[in-house]
């Protein structure tokens, strides 16, 4: 059976999944993406990853700002599609459009719902120590994440993932499981699953002000912080003294759990320093910051900083602030 699908999707998570339909001749009769946004330091107008690969292979592409107006709802009526594809498109689908599509609409999420239904499902699963996440196809219902389950394809999460490297591979497993399923789809031959709604967590949107690390916490949930915030807002923490100046943040890139050598000095002192990084005091054990980033500067391995910082930091009289810290003076 030949169908007619419309794609929907605006990062390059999405991009992934229509480069592998492209590949199996599936071509959309249309592309929906977000509008173009600023972007970089000239704030021009940017298309997505989405709308890119969809010009590279001359796809009709539309953006409408909202799918609630009857004007797009009608647009997409008279594209006559048997299924529409919807991956991180990051628009609302109001009931109107769900019912379009003679075969409905289908979501590509990345977790094993019903668990980090909503926003930032990768990133939730690294912070929260999970050992396996995966991909599920669901029906699209008008809640968030909340229709019934078609497919579902575990991945384990590796110790040394971060967000950026899990994101890659959900992407790929997400396009591959995306693929397989389609004949399916068009025979309507798979068994819908609903979800457990006792089992429902929620992936609430990142922010900026929840990577900075909070040194009461055991050194083993800051490591998981610190991968699952990379690449985006990155964890960060700050000199106790610099506490009132934001600006002044070190991101990290990299770290490791290591053994407290000063198990009675306070959370956030600096407890060890050397050639493979800064080793500071958690509530149990500690972080080792061993690729970081100064603002306005490149991230770099610590080797190559720490002749420069030994002065700078003495051991055990150096202290980084602790969310709602007062600054110490």
């Amino acid at each position: 059976m030949s169908l007619r699908l419309v794609f929907a999707g605006t990062p390059e998570f999405a991009a992934t999944h229509l480069q592998a339909l492209l590949s199996q001749d599936y071509v959309p009769v249309a592309v929906y993406t977000q509008p173009d946004r600023p972007a970089g330091r000239g704030r021009k107008l940017m298309p997505s990853p989405v709308k890119s690969c969809a010009l590279a292979h001359q796809c009709p592409v539309y953006q409408p700002e909202s799918l609630k107006n009857p004007e797009a709802q009608a647009e997409l009526a008279a594209l006559k599609p048997d299924l529409l594809i919807v991956v991180a498109y990051g628009l609302i689908l109001p009931q109107a459009v769900l019912d379009i599509p003679t075969l409905g609409c289908i979501n590509v999420h990345a977790s094993l719902l019903p668990r980090w239904r909503g926003a930032a499902p990768i990133q939730r699963a690294l912070i929260e120590g999970d050992t396996t996440t995966g991909v599920t196809l669901m029906q699209m219902q008008a809640g968030l994440d909340t229709g019934p389950m078609l497919v579902k394809r575990e991945l384990p999460i590796q110790a040394q993932d971060t967000s950026a490297s899990l994101h890659d591979a959900l992407a790929e497993l997400g396009a591959q499981t995306l693929v397989e399923t389609l004949p399916h789809l068009a025979a309507q031959s798979l068994v819908a699953e609903h979800q457990d709604e006792s089992q429902v967590t929620y992936a609430h949107k990142l922010t900026k002000a929840e990577a900075q690390l909070d040194w009461r916490l055991p050194a083993s949930q800051l490591a998981r912080y610190v991968r699952g915030y990379n690449p985006w807002p990155m964890a960060w923490t700050l000199l106790a003294q610099d506490q009132a100046n934001p600006a002044a943040s070190l991101r990290i890139w990299q770290a490791s759990v290591q053994t407290n050598p000063h198990p009675q000095a306070p959370p956030g002192s600096l407890v060890a320093l050397d050639e493979h990084g800064v080793t500071i005091a958690c509530a149990q054990d500690a972080l080792r910051l061993e690729v970081i980033q100064f603002p306005g500067k490149k991230a770099q391995a610590f080797a190559s900083l720490a002749p420069n910082y030994a002065q700078k930091w003495p051991l055990l009289a150096t202290r980084f602030a602790c969310p709602e810290e007062e600054a110490i003076q």
